[in-house]
């Protein structure tokens, strides 16, 4: 089994990129199933009924989240409704999305998808620890392969989670930073692992807003309204491979790359 995932999908210019290249992707690497990091896709910061169906309709089959997730207010109903929006499970149990999702490929192979938060430097959340070892039983009984996305701050944090759950999960892919990190492994345990698979989005910015802007802010101080940068498009993504027949990963391959189009 093979699964796709891209990093932080930042804002329109990272959405058209996964629309105008998944097919491609798909045709190279045959997954089974594509999920992407969406708590970005709605201009920089949150999600929208309007922006996650474009990524949908591109054939994406589950969104994992982070801090982000209900930044677009208007949005917080759709949020209640859609199934294939994944908050992170150390979140208050009030809060909107769902707790995890278990897909179905057309080949019969199923594969749950987790998202969990760090607490290093980042708002408060209770342990991902202590969340993801007490949900493991009720996904352990409906499928053993499970991909968790981690969205953390620190990368100790991160590599801390993974060793912790060696074994255990399938696959934990670090997201957050939208700073691609190059230690992508198989740990010992057979659990896949990535500090952070980066940002699909304009990488010509600072993690995915206009240069001059934060240049603006580091300088005076003052607060600024962010706006999506749109040069540098590049895809960073992770395709897994894993036995399906007892969860194990056996392979994870890291991609990173340039991507232009002529204007339509």
């Amino acid at each position: 089994m093979k699964v796709l995932f891209f990093g932080d999908v930042f804002g329109k210019p990272g959405r058209t990129v996964v629309q105008r290249f998944l097919p491609q992707l798909m045709e190279e690497f045959s997954p089974d199933f594509c999920i992407a990091n969406g708590e970005n896709i709605a201009q920089g910061r949150g999600v929208t009924e309007k922006t996650a169906s474009v990524l949908f309709q591109a054939g994406i089959d589950a969104l994992t989240s982070g801090n982000h997730l209900w930044d677009k207010l208007p949005s917080l109903e759709y949020l209640r409704k859609d199934v294939r929006i994944l908050k992170p499970i150390n979140y208050p149990e009030k809060a909107l999305g769902a707790r995890y999702i278990v897909l179905t490929a057309p080949s019969g192979a199923t594969l749950a998808v987790v998202t969990i938060i760090g607490q290093a430097f980042m708002p408060p959340a209770d342990s991902p620890i202590t969340a993801l070892d007490a949900i493991l039983p009720e996904i352990n009984a409906q499928t053993q392969n499970l991909l968790v996305d981690f969205h953390a701050e620190a990368t100790a944090e991160k590599r801390a989670i993974g060793k912790f759950f060696d074994g255990r999960i399938s696959a934990i892919v670090g997201t957050h930073t939208h700073i691609q990190t190059a230690d992508e492994e198989v740990l010992p345990g057979g659990t896949a692992y990535i500090t952070d698979v980066g940002m699909t989005g304009p990488h010509d910015s600072i993690i995915g807003v206009k240069t001059s802007i934060i240049f603006e802010k580091m300088t005076t101080g003052m607060p600024m309204r962010y706006e999506v940068a749109e040069g540098g498009l590049q895809i960073n993504a992770v395709v897994i491979e894993i036995d399906e027949n007892n969860g194990t990963a056996y392979a994870i391959k890291r991609i990173k790359r340039d991507v232009t189009w002529e204007s339509d």
